[in-house]
């Protein structure tokens, strides 16, 4: 069993996403203690980019104000690596295919083996030409995590049966970002893809709520938070710690 297999182990797991570099380096690695332990079985550590477009204003202003404070891919390389030590949840990069493809396949996974992350969600990595990266990731033991849209309905089952690590099931159209309403029938789309896989499925853009974590966890293996932790950090910056760790062990709490 891997560590994101351990997350979901017996237990249904509280996934939090986090922007490396936001408000600086330093603040990033609190709180990415802090979500681990306020509760969080499994941390998404964002990599700045300058299109981010699978986000929402809330991520992509943090990631502004990450590559505008000057931190790069190495940087976050950095930042993961002097917490390794520290983590007992894994660790997973959600980035883009860019910076991998300019880092180069074997450089970049070698290093995120080398920092202790367990997989990788890369948004505009199309079904199709995943393989490329996924072959390359394998060798190092790094999963390659795949998303499910509401979109997806006609070809759920064959995206569903190549999954590893987890299924990211997309709550809703558009962007990430908080939403009051999410009516996705995600119970149905759990349904058919627990037909054909047994890999975990978490449910995640837009959940916002401990109501939305409670319903959602009802339906699949997971819940993924993001841009409700990532505002905490924008109003507070270098004092966001405390309302980051409080938000989080409230919204675990919900799980059912």
């Amino acid at each position: 069993m891997n560590k994101i297999q351990d997350a979901f182990h017996n237990k249904k797991a509280f996934i939090t996403y986090l922007m490396a570099g936001d408000p600086n380096l330093d603040q990033s690695a609190k709180h990415i203690l802090a979500s681990q332990a306020a509760g969080a079985d499994l941390i998404e550590i964002g990599i700045p980019f300058s299109d981010p477009i699978a986000e929402g204003p809330v991520v992509e202003n943090a990631s502004v104000r990450a590559l505008a404070a000057g931190v790069r891919l190495n940087h976050v390389f950095d930042m993961v690596a002097s917490i390794k030590d520290q983590m007992h949840v894994p660790m997973v990069f959600m980035t883009y295919l860019n910076p991998v493809f300019v880092y180069g396949y074997d450089a970049f996974f070698a290093k995120c083996q080398e920092i202790g992350i367990s997989g990788i969600i890369i948004p505009d990595l199309p079904f199709e030409e995943q393989e490329e990266v996924k072959a390359v990731a394998k060798q190092y033991g790094i999963a390659v995590i795949t998303l499910i849209a509401p979109t997806s309905l006609s070809r759920i089952k064959e995206i569903a049966k190549q999954a590893e690590g987890f299924i990211y099931l997309v709550s809703s159209m558009g962007v990430t970002g908080v939403r009051q309403d999410i009516t996705t029938d995600i119970d149905t789309l759990v349904k058919q893809i627990k037909e054909v896989t047994t890999t975990p499925v978490a449910v995640g853009f837009g959940i916002s709520h401990p109501q939305q974590v409670a319903h959602f966890s009802n339906m699949a293996d997971g819940v993924i938070v993001g841009s409700g932790i990532v505002r905490l950090v924008e109003e507070h910056l270098e004092e966001a710690e405390p309302y980051v760790y409080d938000y989080i062990h409230k919204m675990q709490a919900a799980l059912r």
